[in-house]
């Protein structure tokens, strides 16, 4: 859930890459000391262009750090900084004026605040090998979306008629396409927490709606009088965000990025069984995440390949040995429900997806030399 607005600053200013805690200090680097309820930035001010903020969480919580423009958008973050963890934000801003840094303790709430300039400006390059990466990946988004909306009516459509067991059934194919391009659909402001924010993370006075309400009402309370009214609402919020989906603008950057944004979701929320606390879908989430941050591959294969083969390479061999165990769980059309799993199997999808998320995390970085 986020509470920053990611719609309106054009995506080609986003730029990420992010590494371990043993990572050291970028040369120029702004550093970042994020504590429980400070936020020291060395340097309130940087020149246009590449910038380079090296994160280090003081803190007991874990925490994220943003680079925010006009209207509280959204122009890089750099999300799920563990205690005493480093994490390096490199966002690339062309375009000189007035911004805003932020950690965010917890993850919640507007954050700890401060003034940062930019000045001058700078123009971004790409190469025909990138932007034929970029429309690739456009044209993935896109089938995703009508996706999306397909399926959730259909879901919709189970919920209104009454029927529970066909509605459970399609629900976890519903929220597949969601999570194979949860990165796009989440920078559309208050229609990523309408659509899919988790009950545990509800804000004071903020009403539980979306798929994860519908969850509840299906496997935990039965359908409840206002539940017809919530699947509505989720139908129209669905068809708002495929709308808007289809006019995004995207850099090789973003597309880079947002494959390890989906890979923290996993770290972060599937494998621990918290994304869907009722149904125990998880894993089928799990397999859409992975699945959509492979594609970002494929779509920057021909870049990879030129810049970084070994990177590629590496990448491909910890994606074959996520999806090898996936398969181990796979079930007909589905997976086998997150609590019949046994510790020793989360662990070992866990170590596995870090694995694969340190090499992804230097792919956005790669892509914009």
């Amino acid at each position: 859930m986020r509470t920053a607005v990611r719609k309106a600053l054009p995506l080609s200013l986003l730029l990420l890459a992010s590494c371990g805690q043993q990572a050291g200090p970028a040369p120029g680097a702004i550093s970042v000391e994020a504590g429980d309820d400070s936020c020291k930035v060395s340097s309130t001010s940087a020149a246009a262009g590449t910038i380079t903020f090296d994160v280090r969480n003081t803190g007991s919580q874990v925490t994220e750090f943003y680079l925010l423009g006009d209207g509280d958008k959204i122009v890089s973050e750099v999300e799920n900084i563990g205690p005493g963890m480093n994490r390096q934000l490199v966002a690339q801003v062309p375009q000189g004026g007035k911004y805003t840094t932020a950690c965010k303790p917890g993850m919640q709430g507007d954050g700890i605040r401060g003034e940062f300039t930019v000045t001058g400006s700078a123009q971004a390059v790409t190469s025909p090998e990138a932007a034929q990466a970029v429309t690739a990946y456009k044209s993935y988004v896109d089938q995703q979306a009508d996706a999306l909306a397909a399926e959730t009516g259909k879901f919709v459509q189970a919920v209104k008629s009454g029927d529970v067991e066909q509605a459970k059934a399609l629900y976890p194919a519903a929220r597949l396409p969601w999570e194979r391009i949860e990165p796009v659909a989440e920078s559309f402001g208050d229609l990523d927490p309408k659509i899919d924010g988790r009950e545990a993370d509800l804000e004071p006075g903020q009403q539980f709606t979306g798929y994860h309400r519908l969850e509840k009402d299906l496997w935990v309370t039965g359908p409840q009088p206002d539940t017809p009214a919530i699947a509505d609402q989720l139908r129209a919020d669905v068809d708002q965000l495929v709308a808007e989906a289809h006019g995004v603008e995207l850099t090789p950057a973003d597309a880079a990025n947002g494959a390890k944004e989906l890979l923290d979701e996993v770290a972060t929320g599937k494998v621990t069984g918290e994304e869907e606390i009722f149904s125990h879908t998880d894993l089928w989430d799990f397999q859409a995440n992975v699945a959509g941050a492979k594609q970002v591959v494929e779509s920057l294969r021909p870049v990879l390949s030129s810049k970084d083969p070994e990177l590629l390479a590496e990448l491909d061999r910890n994606f074959g040995s996520v999806q090898a165990l996936l398969d181990r769980y796979r079930t007909g059309e589905g997976f086998r429900l997150y609590q019949e799993l046994r510790p020793e199997q989360v662990k070992e999808l866990s170590e596995s997806v870090n694995s694969l998320g340190e090499p992804l995390s230097k792919t956005a970085g790669v892509v914009a030399r």
